[in-house]
């Protein structure tokens, strides 16, 4: 009998929690008992009558609140207070990361108070609530106090609009804070105070770039909105103007010596700063010695200096469509520090030992002092690989065919090729792009790549891999890594569903792990007019490579280990990898892993920056060529489907755009996300990703950096690859396309505001 009892306790006590999580999930949503008992998936009627005592009970206790008879809410709803980061999207919802939530807080438009896009935050949220709202307490922390517009003047006062499209406020302007700046202006605004919610900011005009679409006036202002620098202080420049050369007999005896074999660099034509050369000979076991030089930067970069303060405040150097925002003065970055031919230079080295087929039989890792023989440009290497006579020619077409097989092992072993297309301008003497190009990968380019990502994957395994004789110690080394974890699970899926829709399988994720899932899809689409769109799905679908001391490995790449030691003249990281390994080599102790971690987010932090600069001047540069061409016909292919249009990328400046559906009035369009399909609902066309349409630009906005297409006329979309390989491959997905493409008799297309594709100058790994 008292068995029973305690059992009957139990049952109760464990219900009560489990009624009053039903409550905390649901947050102040009345609910009666039967609502509970359907959100416990009870139907006995005793437990039901049972839960409708606990309601009682709790209600008397105080725990939940009778609202209405029969109807309960939590009395007291659990409350968390955290900080975070916020993201407002363009139309004013806030989002905030929280550690330790899965999903963001929602932040209800008109809720963000006085936060922008980007700050940090205290909120309070309900953490068992359905759905996570949370309501601001306060602004902790301005992610930055200036921003880019455009002065606007009307009956109502003037206000700054700004460019940025996240940054959801305009900002009120007086007359005394105006600087000389006129209406229609482009100027740069600091945020001065904000006295009231759903009012406007006080801003000050700091700085009148000029007016909008004159070429300096914008790039000075991508400069400004992503707080760039725009050149060094004049005491920095006359700090490491007057840095030696330090190229002592004393020095050169400290080092390896390079310089009597032959040496050379190979670089775009437009490049001044060289950081790497390839050095080559044939040993007498007959293989080869293959030398992998790197500036030392960290000779010259030393620790405590005002150089050294402004190279890791900056981080990376950058690269607009017009001009490069340098990491290091240019005494350094042009001269002392660039592999220029004729020239005695400091290096730190990975050498190698190869043979026929690339296998490596021995490895050096040091200090070392080189002369360059040679300065070759991408094109001239990529001729004499062709067959043409030049310098070194055997020198490089042994190092071509190396580079061919270490290519080719990668890509055995997992790696993703995500070599994609980088957009390049002509630009007149005004800025204005009178052309636009696409630069491709060629032999004489993954040559380079291929021997910078051997040096960059055998210095990591040198110091992070613990098999290793020079590892053999109690303390694992720390060191700064490169790395690219897994894609999360539910992104695959995500691109799963995208794939299907276009006739392609993705395989499942194992627990062996899933690092050949994305290669086979990218190997599948390679030559096909979808190959772009997916690429960029596929990429979108991933994590982001960053630095770290915490090692996962490179998951694009398929290395375990990999670092960044090849690039020290324009990435801070790489100066850190050089200290480290010189530090290892002379057997120091591990240092301590804190004061790199801060220095490896920081790095990852400017790098995401730098990114954001790049994309913005080439997205502003496509632009403004597009609308140049306004009337003309241009052939794109369908990138992205939304409820709200079609986006599509012009095959030739790579530009997307969108053409809006309520622009197609010809029929009534709609999107259908199950089918990822455009469809019209009287003529049944049909638009899908990877399709090719003709379109014209109808209008753009230079300052938002979008681009409105329309159809160029009523035809259906061409092409079609992807459809006709999901119907020849019999997949769901795909011969239900093709069904749906038969009976509708085509398609065609928009308008855009959308995003626009392009590279920056370097590639980041």
């Amino acid at each position: 009998m008292a068995k029973k009892k305690q059992n009957y306790g139990s049952f109760k006590t464990q219900l009560r929690k489990e009624v009053r999580s039903v409550f905390e999930k649901n947050d102040r949503k009345p609910l009666n008992f039967k609502q509970v008992a359907s959100e416990l998936d009870i139907t006995d009627s005793g437990v039901r009558m049972l839960i409708n005592d606990i309601l009682e009970l709790e209600a008397k206790e105080g725990q939940l609140k009778e609202i209405e008879r029969g109807k309960f809410v939590l009395a007291k709803p659990k409350i968390f207070t955290a900080l975070g980061r916020i993201e407002i999207n363009r139309f004013g919802k806030g989002y905030v990361s929280v550690e330790g939530e899965e999903k963001d807080i929602e932040i209800p438009k008109g809720e963000t108070k006085f936060a922008l896009h980007g700050d940090i935050v205290e909120i309070t949220y309900n953490p068992s609530a359905r759905r996570k709202e949370g309501s601001i307490i306060r602004v902790a922390e301005r992610s930055r106090r200036e921003f880019v517009g455009v002065i606007e003047s009307g009956k109502g006062g003037t206000f700054m609009k700004p460019s940025d499209k996240k940054i959801h406020v305009d900002f009120y302007i007086s007359k005394e804070q105006m600087n000389g700046a006129k209406d229609g202006d482009k100027v740069l605004v600091q945020i001065l105070d904000w006295d009231r919610p759903g009012s406007s900011p006080f801003g000050r005009v700091l700085r009148v770039f000029g007016r909008p679409g004159d070429h300096q006036a914008e790039m000075h202002a991508i400069i400004a909105e992503f707080g760039l620098p725009l050149e060094f202080n004049r005491g920095l420049e006359a700090y490491a103007n007057n840095i030696e050369p330090g190229i002592t007999p004393k020095e050169i005896k400290a080092r390896r010596d390079f310089r009597e074999i032959p040496t050379f660099t190979i670089d775009p034509f437009d490049a001044k700063d060289f950081d790497d050369a390839l050095s080559i000979q044939k040993l007498k076991n007959g293989n080869y010695e293959i030398g992998v030089h790197i500036a030392d930067v960290s000779f010259y970069l030393t620790p405590n200096s005002p150089l050294e303060a402004e190279a890791f405040d900056r981080a990376t150097s950058v690269y607009l469509v017009d001009r490069t925002i340098p990491m290091l003065p240019e005494r350094l970055s042009n001269f002392l520090c660039s592999l220029r031919p004729n020239e005695e230079k400091l290096c730190f080295s990975a050498v190698f030992e190869l043979d026929e087929n690339a296998e490596i039989h021995s490895e050096w890792y040091g200090r070392t002092v080189i002369y360059s023989d040679r300065r070759f440009t991408y094109e001239e290497a990529q001729e004499i690989i062709e067959g043409a006579e030049g310098d070194f020619k055997e020198e490089i077409h042994v190092l071509d065919r190396l580079a061919k097989k270490l290519r080719e092992e990668r890509f055995k072993t997992g790696a993703v090729d995500f070599n994609g297309e980088e957009v390049k301008f002509q630009l007149d003497e005004k800025g204005t792009p009178t052309g636009v190009y696409v630069k491709r990968m060629k032999d004489s380019n993954q040559l380079i790549e291929e021997f910078m990502l051997l040096a960059n994957r055998k210095v990591a395994e040198f110091i992070g891999n613990p098999n290793l004789p020079f590892n053999n110690t109690s303390k694992p080394k720390s060191f700064v890594y490169r790395i690219h974890d897994e894609p999360l699970p539910e992104k695959l899926e995500q691109l799963r569903k995208f794939v299907k829709q276009l006739g392609y399988t993705l395989g499942k994720p194992t627990e062996k792990g899933n690092a050949s899932i994305i290669k086979d899809l990218i190997k599948a689409v390679e030559g096909k007019p979808e190959e772009s769109v997916i690429k960029t799905m596929a990429i979108r679908s991933m994590a982001k490579a960053e630095y770290s001391t915490q090692n996962v490995g490179h998951y694009g790449l398929a290395f375990d280990y990999y670092t960044h030691f090849t690039s020290p003249i324009r990435r801070y990281p790489d100066v850190m990898v050089h200290r480290l390994l010189q530090h290892y080599l002379d057997k120091g102790k591990p240092v301590e892993e804190s004061e790199y971690e801060m220095r490896c987010r920081h790095s990852s932090a400017m790098e995401k920056r730098a990114a954001e600069a790049e994309r913005a001047s080439i997205k502003y540069k496509q632009v403004e060529y597009m609308l140049a061409r306004k009337g003309q016909v241009f052939e794109g292919i369908i990138s992205g489907l939304a409820d709200w249009g079609i986006y599509v990328e012009e095959k030739e400046s790579k530009c997307e755009g969108l053409i809006a559906l309520n622009s197609m009035i010809e029929d009534h369009y709609s999107f259908d996300p199950d089918r990822y399909v455009v469809y019209g609902a009287r003529t049944r066309q049909e638009f899908h990703m990877g399709d090719t349409v003709h379109i014209v630009v109808a209008d753009g906005d230079l300052q938002q950096r979008t681009l409105d297409y329309e159809l160029a006329d009523n035809r259906r979309p061409e092409g079609g690859a992807a459809r006709e390989h999901a119907k020849n491959n019999r997949s769901e997905g795909g011969v239900a396309q093709a069904r749906a493409y038969a009976r509708s008799g085509g398609g065609g297309s928009r308008r855009s505001g959308g995003k626009s594709f392009g590279s920056g100058k370097k590639k980041r790994r």
